[in-house]
C-alpha cells in the first residue's frame, strides 16, 4: 500500500508539477512586463448573487462579503506575489467591501489600497457602465512602468476583457495603443 501511494505521488508530480511551474512562468513573465495590470475578481464570498436588498455602499453589513475561504484565498495571492518579489506600484479597488477586503487581505498594510469608483460594479443597473469603462481604459493606457493590481467585479472584468473569471481569479492585462485591452495571462493562486 505504501509503495502504491509513493508511486502515485511520483507520477502525479511528474505530470502536474511541470504544468504548475509552466503556469507560474507564464504569469511571472506577463507580470514582469512594464505597464501591466493584475485585474482580479474579488475573492470567494459568502453564498449569494449580487447584493442583498437594502445594499448600502458605506455599510458592509448590507453587502455580500468575503467568506473565511475568500480571506485565505486573497492572503495566498499576496504571499505568492511576495514570494516572487513582485510589488505593485499601486493597488486600486472597487468601493464594495468584498473588493476592498480582498485587497487588504492580500497586501495588508504593505501598500495603500485606493478605492476607485471606476472599478465599482454596474450589475443590476448600478453605476455608469460607459463612464467607468472609459475611465478604466484611459487609466490603463497611462500605466507605462511596473504593475498595478485592480480588484473588481465579474461584470467589469468581462466588459474590459471578454473573460469570465471565478472569484479570486485574475488576468494580467495591458492596454494597447489602439485603446483595446490585451490579456497576457490568466491565473489563480491556490
Amino acid at each position: 500500500m505504501h509503495m502504491t501511494i509513493t508511486l502515485l505521488r511520483f507520477f502525479l508530480g511528474v505530470w502536474f508539477l511541470p504544468a504548475l511551474a509552466h503556469a507560474d512562468e507564464n504569469l511571472l513573465r506577463a507580470i514582469s512586463q512594464p505597464g501591466v495590470i493584475i485585474l482580479m475578481r474579488h475573492a470567494q464570498t459568502d453564498p449569494g448573487f449580487g447584493d442583498p436588498p437594502g445594499f448600502q455602499m458605506d455599510d458592509c453589513k448590507t453587502q455580500r462579503n468575503l467568506s473565511q475561504q475568500g480571506i485565505a484565498q486573497a492572503r495566498r495571492l499576496g504571499r505568492w506575489l511576495e514570494q516572487h518579489q513582485l510589488h505593485p506600484q499601486r493597488v486600486r479597488s472597487s468601493q464594495w467591501c468584498r473588493c476592498i477586503d480582498t485587497a487588504h487581505a492580500a497586501f495588508g498594510h504593505r501598500i495603500k489600497v485606493t478605492p476607485w469608483s471606476a472599478l465599482n460594479s454596474f450589475f443590476q443597473g448600478q453605476g455608469d457602465r460607459l463612464a467607468q469603462l472609459s475611465e478604466a481604459r484611459e487609466t490603463a493606457s497611462g500605466i507605462s512602468s511596473g504593475f498595478e493590481v485592480w480588484v473588481t467585479h465579474q461584470v467589469v472584468i468581462s466588459a474590459l476583457t471578454d473573460k469570465n473569471l471565478a472569484m479570486g481569479e485574475f488576468v494580467v492585462i495591458k492596454a494597447q495603443s489602439n485603446g483595446l485591452i490585451e490579456v497576457l495571462a490568466r491565473g489563480q493562486v491556490n
